[in-house]
Protein backbone atom coordinates (compact mmCIF):
# COMPACT_ATOMS: atom_id res chain seq x y z
CA UNK A 1 0.00 0.00 0.00
CA UNK A 2 1.74 3.14 -1.26
CA UNK A 3 0.84 6.37 1.01
CA UNK A 4 0.06 9.46 -1.12
CA UNK A 5 0.26 13.18 -0.60
CA UNK A 6 -3.54 13.56 -0.31
CA UNK A 7 -3.08 10.74 2.53
CA UNK A 8 -0.46 12.59 4.19
CA UNK A 9 -2.46 15.78 4.25
CA UNK A 10 -5.44 13.38 5.76
CA UNK A 11 -3.03 12.35 8.35
CA UNK A 12 -1.37 15.28 9.84
CA UNK A 13 -3.62 15.77 11.96
CA UNK A 14 -3.87 12.84 13.94
CA UNK A 15 -0.37 12.80 13.92
CA UNK A 16 0.23 16.25 15.29
CA UNK A 17 -2.71 15.46 18.04
CA UNK A 18 -0.17 12.06 18.75
CA UNK A 19 3.05 13.87 18.66
CA UNK A 20 1.45 16.61 21.07
CA UNK A 21 0.44 13.58 22.99
CA UNK A 22 3.80 11.90 23.19
CA UNK A 23 5.75 15.31 24.38
CA UNK A 24 2.45 15.31 27.18
CA UNK A 25 2.91 11.93 28.09
CA UNK A 26 7.10 12.86 28.32
CA UNK A 27 6.21 15.48 30.49
CA UNK A 28 4.61 13.56 32.71
CA UNK A 29 6.67 10.80 33.12
CA UNK A 30 9.45 13.14 33.89
CA UNK A 31 7.63 15.34 36.23
CA UNK A 32 6.54 12.14 37.96
CA UNK A 33 10.86 10.97 37.93
CA UNK A 34 11.44 14.32 39.11
CA UNK A 35 8.55 14.26 41.67
CA UNK A 36 9.70 10.65 42.61
CA UNK A 37 13.40 11.88 43.36
CA UNK A 38 12.41 15.02 45.29
CA UNK A 39 10.13 13.05 47.65
CA UNK A 40 13.19 10.40 47.97
CA UNK A 41 15.17 13.45 48.78
CA UNK A 42 12.60 14.67 51.39
CA UNK A 43 12.50 11.53 52.93
CA UNK A 44 16.03 11.24 53.11
CA UNK A 45 16.88 14.39 54.65
CA UNK A 46 13.68 13.66 57.40
CA UNK A 47 15.05 10.60 58.39
CA UNK A 48 18.40 12.28 58.81
CA UNK A 49 16.94 14.92 61.03
CA UNK A 50 15.36 12.18 62.99
CA UNK A 51 18.17 10.60 63.64
CA UNK A 52 20.05 14.05 64.46
CA UNK A 53 17.21 14.54 67.24
CA UNK A 54 17.39 11.19 68.30
CA UNK A 55 21.04 11.51 69.07
CA UNK A 56 20.81 14.96 70.43
CA UNK A 57 17.46 13.24 72.98
CA UNK A 58 19.95 10.52 73.68
CA UNK A 59 23.22 12.89 75.12
CA UNK A 60 20.59 14.92 76.79
CA UNK A 61 19.86 12.21 78.79
CA UNK A 62 23.40 10.98 78.99
CA UNK A 63 24.36 14.58 80.16
CA UNK A 64 21.53 14.61 82.62
CA UNK A 65 22.15 11.10 83.91
CA UNK A 66 25.63 11.96 84.51
CA UNK A 67 24.64 15.14 86.26
CA UNK A 68 22.80 13.23 88.91
CA UNK A 69 25.65 11.19 89.40
CA UNK A 70 28.27 13.74 89.78
CA UNK A 71 25.49 15.92 91.89
CA UNK A 72 24.75 12.56 94.34
CA UNK A 73 28.46 12.72 94.81
CA UNK A 74 28.98 15.99 95.24
CA UNK A 75 26.42 15.80 97.96
CA UNK A 76 27.99 12.40 99.73
CA UNK A 77 31.00 14.10 99.91
CA UNK A 78 29.82 17.66 101.52
CA UNK A 79 27.95 15.35 104.32
CA UNK A 80 30.77 13.51 105.19
CA UNK A 81 32.67 16.92 105.23
CA UNK A 82 35.37 15.53 102.49
CA UNK A 83 34.50 18.89 100.32
CA UNK A 84 35.51 22.04 102.32
CA UNK A 85 38.45 23.36 104.81
CA UNK A 86 40.53 21.53 106.35
CA UNK A 87 39.41 21.14 110.24
CA UNK A 88 42.31 20.18 112.03
CA UNK A 89 40.35 21.09 115.43
CA UNK A 90 37.72 18.71 114.83
CA UNK A 91 39.99 15.93 114.10
CA UNK A 92 41.95 16.55 117.27
CA UNK A 93 39.04 16.26 118.94
CA UNK A 94 37.76 13.00 116.66
CA UNK A 95 41.18 11.71 117.21
CA UNK A 96 41.35 11.77 121.29
CA UNK A 97 37.36 11.09 121.35
CA UNK A 98 38.21 7.64 119.70
CA UNK A 99 41.44 7.09 121.81
CA UNK A 100 39.23 6.93 124.62
CA UNK A 101 36.30 4.86 123.28
CA UNK A 102 38.94 2.17 122.01
CA UNK A 103 40.84 2.24 125.98
CA UNK A 104 44.21 3.42 124.12
CA UNK A 105 47.06 3.57 126.47
CA UNK A 106 48.70 5.94 124.33
CA UNK A 107 48.72 8.22 121.66
CA UNK A 108 50.78 11.13 119.90
CA UNK A 109 50.50 12.82 116.70
CA UNK A 110 51.97 15.73 114.18
CA UNK A 111 50.54 17.25 111.37
CA UNK A 112 52.45 18.59 108.77
CA UNK A 113 51.31 21.84 106.60
CA UNK A 114 48.69 21.26 104.10
CA UNK A 115 49.68 20.36 100.96
CA UNK A 116 47.77 20.39 97.00
CA UNK A 117 47.48 16.85 96.14
CA UNK A 118 46.13 17.42 92.75
CA UNK A 119 46.19 19.17 89.50
CA UNK A 120 44.16 22.44 88.88
CA UNK A 121 42.48 21.02 85.51
CA UNK A 122 39.17 20.65 87.09
CA UNK A 123 36.77 22.78 89.02
CA UNK A 124 38.24 20.93 92.22
CA UNK A 125 41.25 20.78 93.87
CA UNK A 126 43.02 18.05 96.31
CA UNK A 127 44.61 18.93 99.39
CA UNK A 128 46.69 16.40 101.79
CA UNK A 129 46.92 17.25 105.77
CA UNK A 130 49.68 14.96 106.20
CA UNK A 131 49.85 13.56 109.67
CA UNK A 132 52.26 11.27 111.95
CA UNK A 133 50.54 8.99 114.71
CA UNK A 134 51.95 6.77 117.62
CA UNK A 135 49.39 4.54 119.26
CA UNK A 136 50.36 2.33 122.26
CA UNK A 137 48.13 -0.48 121.67
CA UNK A 138 46.91 -3.47 123.95
CA UNK A 139 47.26 -6.12 120.80
CA UNK A 140 46.53 -5.69 117.13
CA UNK A 141 43.35 -5.53 117.16
CA UNK A 142 42.94 -2.44 118.78
CA UNK A 143 45.05 -0.70 115.10
CA UNK A 144 42.39 -2.00 113.02
CA UNK A 145 39.51 -0.43 115.17
CA UNK A 146 41.40 2.93 115.22
CA UNK A 147 41.67 3.09 111.46
CA UNK A 148 38.41 1.98 110.90
CA UNK A 149 36.49 4.23 113.36
CA UNK A 150 38.86 7.14 112.17
CA UNK A 151 37.90 7.26 107.96
CA UNK A 152 34.05 6.42 109.49
CA UNK A 153 33.72 9.74 111.27
CA UNK A 154 36.33 11.96 110.17
CA UNK A 155 35.45 14.77 108.15
CA UNK A 156 38.42 13.89 105.42
CA UNK A 157 38.91 11.36 103.86
CA UNK A 158 41.39 9.50 105.84
CA UNK A 159 44.36 7.55 103.90
CA UNK A 160 46.73 5.13 105.89
CA UNK A 161 50.08 5.23 103.83
CA UNK A 162 52.19 2.92 106.23
CA UNK A 163 51.97 1.48 109.28
CA UNK A 164 54.48 -0.17 111.46
CA UNK A 165 53.52 -2.35 114.76
CA UNK A 166 56.82 -2.74 117.26
CA UNK A 167 57.04 -4.58 120.53
CA UNK A 168 58.58 -1.95 123.03
CA UNK A 169 61.51 -3.15 125.09
CA UNK A 170 60.90 -4.43 128.83
CA UNK A 171 60.75 -1.42 130.55
CA UNK A 172 57.25 0.05 128.99
CA UNK A 173 54.65 0.35 130.68
CA UNK A 174 52.42 -2.87 131.72
CA UNK A 175 49.72 -3.34 129.70
CA UNK A 176 51.29 -1.99 126.09
CA UNK A 177 51.43 -4.76 123.70
CA UNK A 178 52.70 -3.04 120.83
CA UNK A 179 53.25 0.21 119.65
CA UNK A 180 51.93 1.45 115.93
CA UNK A 181 53.87 4.33 113.74
CA UNK A 182 51.45 5.66 111.15
CA UNK A 183 51.84 7.77 108.29
CA UNK A 184 48.09 9.16 107.23
CA UNK A 185 46.67 11.71 104.75
CA UNK A 186 44.12 13.38 105.55
CA UNK A 187 42.01 14.47 101.88
CA UNK A 188 40.08 17.57 101.66
CA UNK A 189 38.11 19.24 98.07
CA UNK A 190 37.74 22.84 97.71
CA UNK A 191 37.25 24.86 94.43
CA UNK A 192 40.22 25.46 92.45
CA UNK A 193 39.71 29.18 93.00
CA UNK A 194 40.69 29.01 96.69
CA UNK A 195 43.90 29.05 98.55
CA UNK A 196 45.05 26.22 100.57
CA UNK A 197 45.29 27.67 104.32
CA UNK A 198 48.71 26.71 105.93
CA UNK A 199 48.17 25.47 109.58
Amino acid sequence: MNLQLRDLKKLRWPLAVFLALLAIGGLIAFEARETARQSAAERTAVAARHRQAELRLQQVRTEEQETKEKSAVFLQLTAAGIIGEEKRLEWTELLRQIQTQLRLPGMSYEFAPQTSAGTAESDYRFYASPMKIRLQLLHEEDLLGFIGALQNQAKALVLVRSCTLLRPPGTAAPGIALTADCDMDWITIRGAGNQAKQP
